[in-house]
C-alpha cells in the first residue's frame, strides 16, 4: 500500500487559514498607534478649541495616523509636512486667519493646531443636511481633494440623479472628475473609518 503524505492532509486547513486571514481588515496593524500618546494633549485641546468639548478628538488623532503615521518629520514629495501634512501656504492661510497659532509647521503642536482648525473651515462648509458620519467624510475628502473637486462630485452626482449630499454618491461621482486620484481620496476617507474603530 503507498503512504500518503502526511502534510497533504493539512494542506487544505493551512489555504484557508492564509484566505481568511489575508481578507481580514487590517485592523490590527493600526492598534500599535493607540499606544503612542504624546500628541494626545495637542489633539484634544485644538479639538475642544475648534469643534467644542462634545466632539471627539480621536477622529482627528485617527486622520493624523493616516497622513503621517504621527511622524511630526513626515514629508510628502509635493511639500506637505508635519503630523498632519500642511502645505507651506496653507499653513500661511492659516496663521494669518488664526494669530494664536503661532510656531512653525513642523512643530507637532502647531502643525496638529492648524490642521484641526483647517478641518474645522472644512466642517463650516458642508452645512447642507446629512448624517453626522457623511458630513465628517466630506470634511477628510475636501482635507484630502480640495474643496473645489468635490463641489464638482456634488454637481455631477445631481445631475445623474443621487443625493449630493450624501458621501455614497460622492463615492460614484469623484473618479469622474479626479480620475485616478479618485481612489487615493476615497482610500483615505475609509483608511481613516476604520482606524477610528481602533482608536474607540
Amino acid at each position: 500500500m503507498k503512504s500518503f503524505p502526511i502534510h497533504r492532509l493539512f494542506l487544505p486547513f493551512l489555504l484557508c487559514a492564509f484566505v481568511v486571514t489575508a481578507a481580514a481588515p487590517p485592523l490590527f496593524a493600526f492598534e500599535r498607534y493607540n499606544e503612542v500618546k504624546r500628541f494626545d494633549p495637542y489633539f484634544s485641546k485644538y479639538t475642544k478649541r475648534f469643534f467644542g468639548p462634545g466632539f471627539d478628538w480621536r477622529i482627528f488623532k485617527a486622520q493624523a495616523v493616516a497622513e503621517s503615521r504621527l511622524k511630526p518629520e513626515a514629508r510628502s514629495h509635493v511639500g506637505a509636512a508635519g503630523i498632519m501634512q500642511i502645505m507651506p501656504r496653507t499653513f500661511e492661510e492659516i496663521v494669518e486667519k488664526n494669530p494664536t497659532i503661532k510656531g512653525s509647521r513642523m512643530q507637532p503642536r502647531w502643525n496638529i493646531a492648524a490642521g484641526i482648525y483647517y478641518d474645522r473651515q472644512l466642517w463650516n462648509l458642508w452645512k447642507a443636511e446629512r448624517p453626522l458620519q457623511d458630513r465628517v467624510r466630506f470634511m477628510f475628502g475636501s482635507y484630502n481633494a480640495g474643496r473645489g473637486n468635490i463641489l464638482k462630485a456634488q454637481k455631477k452626482a445631481k445631475r445623474k440623479g443621487f443625493s449630493p449630499n450624501l458621501w455614497p454618491s460622492i463615492e460614484r461621482t469623484l473618479p469622474e472628475v479626479t480620475g485616478r486620484r479618485s481612489e487615493e481620496t476615497l482610500g483615505y476617507v475609509k483608511k481613516i473609518d476604520r482606524i477610528k474603530e481602533v482608536m474607540r
